[in-house]
């Protein structure tokens, strides 16, 4: 696999203390440290006096609470989610209860699917609900600040971004995240929505993303060139294995995933199903049933 994504695996902060890391932009990281969430979940304050609140992180009231100590007397207007997983929305809640802000979003998680009794992967938050729904586009104002909703689906089908007009910055959520790669797990993430959001990225013209994990990025076009390159060495890999024929997820895992831990398997297992989706919908690859992590593939 190619190395061209200048990960910082780093990150100068405290449990509980609300940090600036660039004007007008806080930062506070919720202590929920992890395989997937890094050191814990970033949540960000746009503004002063009035501020908007990014990704409210977590349900632990530690939290909340050290955020609201933070903040003192400023008021918050808005809660703003990137999508709905348990290290991101569920804190929404919360700080609503207790400030009456409103909160903003695309929408409750997989697009109505788990309603319908269609299986979800694991972590989602099934109980977010925004108050105010918003598109690809929607811009929010706040005092001082105008936030851009981008929709970024891929991860999940309701991933916001959010742009920071004046400051060409972008609020990435888990789209792009500055210690690790995204995790793709159908049925609600998409590989072929994923690559076909970080496209989108590249012709946006933002000097600096804040991911809710890891540290802010500033090479921000070679993060993105870099992870959809990334995405193409994975799908060669997989299509090596079935010339090789070997056909079946799980007997991929160990030839691809040379030197990760076992217990990272089950997440692996859904990224490469994701690829293989991928494939099948372009007509490169077929299974012998419906695409499956138990199905066995082979080259159209």
């Amino acid at each position: 696999m190619p190395d061209a994504i200048p990960f910082v695996k780093e990150l100068r902060f405290q449990y509980g203390v609300l940090e600036q890391v660039a004007p007008g932009v806080r930062r506070l990281v919720a202590n929920n440290p992890g395989p997937f969430t890094h050191l814990g979940s970033g949540t960000y304050v746009v503004g002063h006096s009035r501020v908007a609140v990014v990704d409210p992180g977590p349900d632990l009231p530690e939290h909340i609470d050290a955020l609201l100590a933070g903040l003192g007397a400023e008021e918050i207007s808005h809660i703003l989610v990137t999508h709905t997983h348990v290290d991101h929305s569920p804190g929404a809640r919360a700080l609503k209860a207790r400030t009456g802000a409103r909160s903003y979003g695309f929408g409750p998680h997989a697009q109505g699917r788990y309603q319908q009794g269609e299986e979800v992967e694991a972590g989602a938050d099934l109980d977010f609900v925004p108050d105010l729904t918003l598109r690809d586009g929607d811009v929010i104002e706040g005092v001082g600040f105008e936030l851009e909703a981008v929709h970024t689906p891929g991860h999940c089908s309701n991933h916001l971004c959010f742009g920071l007009r004046g400051q060409r910055a972008l609020f990435t959520g888990d789209h792009v995240m500055g210690w690790a790669t995204t995790v793709i797990s159908p049925p609600d993430g998409d590989m072929g929505q994923y690559l076909a959001s970080l496209s989108r990225l590249l012709e946006r013209d933002d000097t600096r993303y804040f991911p809710t994990h890891g540290a802010p990025i500033t090479e921000t076009k070679r993060f993105v060139s870099g992870f959809i390159e990334h995405r193409k060495a994975r799908e060669r890999q997989i299509l090596g294995c079935l010339d090789a024929g070997v056909s079946r997820i799980e007997a991929m895992l160990p030839i691809i995933y040379v030197g990760v831990p076992t217990f990272l398997y089950p997440a692996a297992a859904r990224s490469v199903l994701a690829h293989l989706l991928h494939l099948v919908e372009q007509g490169r690859v077929v299974s012998d049933a419906t695409p499956s992590l138990e199905a066995e593939y082979r080259r159209r």
